[in-house]
């Protein structure tokens, strides 16, 4: 063992509800539908509504919108608006690389106030346009508050705003990497972590997973609970060990030498060592062993893949359920290191969907403070050849080292900290719950990208070259596939769900409104109003054909998905209803069944044509 030196996919639900459509004008938005005779005393309404609604017959709206469209709507011609749950052909948008980059300045002091022109971005040492560009600051989640003198659409805006504030601001998610994890450093990092549990706010939400998939917390306010949960933390090996010594006993980083970096010394040492404990030392076996010893280096290197694939699958799995919480994500991920061997993709990969998801990853090491073992765990001892145990004991150094590069690369990739070569884990869990105050995305569109899954070197630098430090992603490995449109497609839809980001591409206002129908069950009806004059279509046989998906999900306080849909609108507009849909806009309503709570929803809208989508947030409360 190290000698411690210290002191002490979105679930889909087929969504088969009440769904409508009607053209109404911006202004008819904004009304509830009149209450149903005997519905009983109204209830209140969400920050977002204006009054409670009541169920309405399908395909009916209000009569002001339907006067104001000039048509009702079985008036409106059939063949023009269909919906059905079949997923359409999608245009694939351009390949997008996300760079999440935090600046300091000489004295580690974070760098605010940067903009696009501040940034050069460097694929393979060739300068790129930074096509997208967003700075994430903690004043940015801020609640507004509404003015005295404010108009009403601005106060309503801002009682939204401040329910969305009474949800969680901060998830943390805690990740124990117990297939690497001796049984000492699990002790140490768990006792640390128990203390952390304290230093938490009452609101913050905090999941306590581990790399085996043993310990499975989803998020909660519940101390107790994580606590108990903590006790589970121990070392879950996924391959053989404990005693068992294979001849020849070959490393997961000699093998990575022997067989990935075509390393001879590495060779020679793991033949000399079958020489001693295959054949008794008799040297006359030389020449088979460095035949059999490639085979053992193989199979050592991919238990150790296995190991490391096991791990980054389960991160990723974490990842995606962090990307679906509100407010501010911070994935704390503890960990003695492993070796990378030869699967960067994979690191690349994890860095992709953290950025995507507006997730920090910062790193621990569970080893703290720590010099070189050289001698291997007292507790389960290597067998020692003394010809080879100079070398050995030099690669078992180089080892140890090596594996703090993952998570380096990790804390680098997403803009968080490595806590390091420290015993003060309590501090580093502390520090590590938080996001940095000011960080940046930069986004570019390769050019000429060749789809090969070679690596690709990045390197960001400030244009002005004053000192200050960059801390940014090392590369990313070029796609070895070209995407189906229609899988690209719904991955853009469950990426933007299980995200909190607002995205505009498409003019969408989004309402939510409720009404109880018993005292322990209620509905929620989400409205979602369309500006058709920001949608591409294209002209097919005389008329505007476009398609629209539109997906809502709804999560409770906690993140957790509770219920949701998705349905295609299939548009192919004669000139006379475009003309009058871009006056008045497009109304989709759908209804879904919960209990009485506080809600988050989500709504994404992607269009076939140009690609282009909208995503916006909202929120419920509904009293019991």
């Amino acid at each position: 063992m190290p000698c411690r030196l210290r002191s002490s996919s979105l679930q889909r639900v087929v969504f088969v509800a009440f769904l409508f459509l009607l053209p109404v004008s911006s202004s008819a938005f904004g009304q509830s539908p009149p209450a149903a005779p005997g519905n009983g005393a109204p209830t209140q309404p969400s920050t977002t509504a204006p009054a409670p609604v009541t169920p309405a017959t399908p395909g009916a709206g209000t009569p002001q919108a339907a006067s104001e469209a000039g048509a009702k709507p079985e008036e409106r011609p059939k063949d023009e608006v269909a919906t059905h749950d079949t997923p359409a052909t999608f245009q694939v948008r351009v390949n997008l690389v996300q760079v999440r980059v935090v600046v300091r300045d000489p004295n580690g002091k974070i760098v605010p106030n940067l903009h696009r022109e501040d940034f050069q971005i460097f694929d393979n040492r060739k300068p790129q346009l930074i096509s997208t560009f967003n700075v994430d600051t903690a004043e940015a989640k801020a609640a507004p508050v509404a003015e005295a003198d404010a108009t009403p659409e601005k106060t309503a805006e801002a009682e939204h705003a401040a329910l969305l504030a009474k949800l969680p601001q901060r998830f943390v998610a805690i990740m124990f990497d117990d297939v690497h994890l001796s049984i000492e450093d699990a002790v140490f990092v768990r006792s640390a972590a128990t203390d952390f549990l304290q230093s938490l706010a009452l609101e913050d939400r905090v999941g306590i997973y581990s790399s085996s998939g043993q310990i499975r917390q989803e998020f909660t306010a519940d101390r107790e609970v994580l606590k108990k949960t903590l006790l589970g933390i121990l070392p879950h090996g996924v391959s053989a060990g404990g005693g068992f010594h294979p001849c020849p006993e070959i490393s997961y980083y000699e093998a990575d030498q022997i067989v990935n970096q075509n390393n001879t010394q590495a060779l020679a040492v793991a033949a000399e060592d079958t020489v001693q404990c295959e054949y008794n030392g008799d040297e006359t076996k030389l020449a088979f062993a460095l035949q059999t010893a490639p085979i053992a280096a193989q199979q050592a290197l991919s238990m150790g893949d296995d190991e490391t694939t096991y791990t980054y699958s389960h991160l990723f799995d974490v990842t995606r359920r962090l990307s679906a919480m509100p407010g501010q994500r911070v994935l704390v991920f503890i960990s003695p290191g492993f070796i990378l061997s030869t699967l960067f993709d994979q690191m690349s990969d994890l860095i992709e969907r953290a950025n995507h998801g507006k997730i920090t990853i910062n790193t621990i090491d569970a080893r703290g403070l720590y010099t070189p073992d050289l001698n291997g765990d007292i507790a389960d001892p290597p067998r020692l050849n003394p010809k080879t145990a100079g070398i050995i004991a030099s690669y078992r150094a180089q080892a140890q080292f090596a594996q703090e590069e993952v998570l380096a690369d990790m804390a680098n990739g997403t803009g968080g900290t490595f806590f390091h070569n420290r015993n003060d884990i309590g501090e580093g869990l502390r520090q590590a719950a938080a996001a940095p105050e000011v960080s940046y995305l930069l986004g570019f569109s390769p050019q000429n990208l060749k789809i090969d899954g070679r690596f690709h070197e990045l390197k960001v630098t400030l244009a002005d070259k004053r000192k200050v430090s960059v801390q940014a992603r090392r590369g990313y490995y070029a796609p070895r596939t070209i995407r189906d449109p229609a899988a690209a497609a719904k991955a853009d839809i469950q990426e933007a769900i299980f995200s909190q980001d607002e995205i505009r591409d498409i003019p969408v206002d989004l309402q939510t409104q409720f009404f109880k129908t018993d005292g322990n069950a209620a509905k929620i009806a989400v409205l979602s109003h369309f500006d058709l004059r920001g949608v591409h279509f294209r002209k097919v046989n005389g008329r505007s054909d476009d398609n629209l998906t539109i997906a809502t999900a709804i999560f409770d306080q906690n993140g957790n998905f509770v219920t949701g849909g998705e349905k295609i609108v299939e548009m192919k507009l004669l000139d006379t209803t475009l003309d009058r849909l871009n006056r008045s806009g497009l109304t989709v309503k759908s209804s879904f069944d919960v209990k009485p709570g506080t809600y988050m929803v989500r709504l994404v809208v992607r269009d076939a044509e140009g690609a282009e989508m909208a995503a916006r947030n909202g929120a419920v409360s509904i009293p019991y």
